[in-house]
């Protein structure tokens, strides 16, 4: 979710610690999520997914973009998996989609020609809670007018990153200092002239912050597109949970639509629980988007968010993975129904809400029909990720 498209407000209808299990557990410094099947028996079934191919090519292709820029080799390698050899995997996974002549083809290629990686989970038993994120659609205005109020500001220039756009913190004459945090920067005037778009609901500005994107409606109709550019750098705070653990809202009543409407009830309230978050986003205007963390566009129920957080990174970025969990979809009646869902998916963005190997973030798309169903998305599942294995590797193009 990175920040981008870092993330719509998911709707989790349970308590993180419902049935006993805390999905945002997190993993010792420099663990990765990701542990190799060597039991048989324990790779996943991906038949389901045989005929289920939309849009996964232009997902594939925007992972191989990103793995193309010498900047992605910092993150690698991920356990064993080298850089060279998640690019290979790509290419090998996009060939076998051309080759596979029926399920029970694309289960005999994948086992025999790639290793599969589980996630161990909130449970080490590889338990994740799937939620779910969208590109909203918002009206605004490029001015500040009586009806548009709320700003969305532009990266200032004393904030310092690092080389792997990690938030160092703010330049001063004397040295680096943590970055201001939102109430820091909402109860002053140190953003000034930075503003980028205004918006008419405060609310709606700060779901923006929290999903890293957005697609904003002009006054003549026009759209204008807003993207991640930069956080204050400080730790994300759940909006859905403070209110639970305050007794403000019931947990099933945790989806994005019951956040709405306890605000809409409540206004007085937005000055008490927006500024608890010190988590600070910086936007700047995009095009063809929206994007992931990665830099590339995110692709509807082609995009995942996970933790790529600590000096080892959770999760591999940019890789194909594999979920099993059950998904909203809309029926022939207009309302949202939930069935199981087995696809593929690549792990191309991030979130200040997912920060766990207990925790996944699928994108559902643009507009009100993908913040419908991305409200509805909660569930329990499983994460696989896949690699070709090392024997059936070329040798390195550059050697050829």
């Amino acid at each position: 979710m990175s920040l981008r498209s870092v993330v719509c407000l998911v709707a989790l209808c349970v308590l993180l610690s419902a049935c006993g299990k805390n999905y945002t557990h997190r993993l010792p410094e420099g663990q990765r999520a990701l542990r190799k099947i060597t039991d048989p028996r324990r790779i996943p079934d991906f038949r389901p997914a045989y005929g289920d191919r939309a849009g996964l090519e232009n997902a594939i292709a925007q992972s191989l973009f990103y793995l193309e820029h010498p900047s992605s080799e910092h993150y690698f390698p991920y356990l064993e998996i080298t850089h060279d050899r998640a690019v290979r995997s790509l290419e090998s996974f996009k060939a076998l989609l051309s080759t596979a002549a029926s399920p029970d083809d694309l289960q005999r290629q994948i086992v025999n020609q790639f290793d599969v990686y589980e996630s161990v989970g909130c449970d080490d038993r590889g338990t994740v809670l799937f939620t779910g994120y969208c590109t909203p659609i918002y009206r605004t205005s490029l001015k500040p007018t009586d009806e548009y109020r709320y700003p969305l500001y532009k990266l200032p220039d004393d904030l310092v990153k690092g080389e792997k756009g990690e938030v160092i913190g703010r330049k001063t004459s004397t040295g680096i200092v943590p970055y201001f945090t939102r109430r820091e920067l909402e109860s002053s005037r140190r953003l000034a002239g930075l503003e980028l778009v205004y918006l008419r609901d405060r609310l709606e500005a700060y779901l923006v912050h929290v999903q890293g994107s957005a697609k904003l409606e002009l006054p003549d109709g026009s759209t204008f597109e807003v993207g991640y550019a930069g956080t204050n750098g400080h730790e994300y705070k759940s909006l859905r949970e403070m209110l639970i653990n305050d007794r403000k809202l019931r947990a099933e009543k945790g989806s994005l639509i019951g956040i709405k409407e306890y605000f809409r009830q409540h206004p007085e309230d937005l000055d008490v629980y927006l500024p608890r978050n010190d988590r600070f986003v910086f936007f700047q205007q995009t095009a063809g988007g929206p994007f992931g963390s990665l830099g590339v566009p995110v692709t509807a129920m082609r995009s995942i968010a996970t933790d790529k957080t600590g000096s080892k990174e959770i999760y591999p970025r940019a890789c194909l993975a594999f979920i099993q969990t059950k998904l909203p979809h809309m029926s022939d009646r207009g309302t949202v129904d939930k069935a199981d869902y087995s696809g593929f998916i690549l792990d191309q963005d991030t979130g200040g809400a997912i920060r766990s190997a207990g925790r996944a973030d699928v994108y559902m798309g643009v507009g009100p029909i993908a913040e419908r169903l991305a409200g509805h998305t909660v569930a329990e599942g499983k994460i696989y990720y896949i690699f070709v294995k090392e024997a059936l590797l070329q040798p390195p193009r550059s050697a050829m």
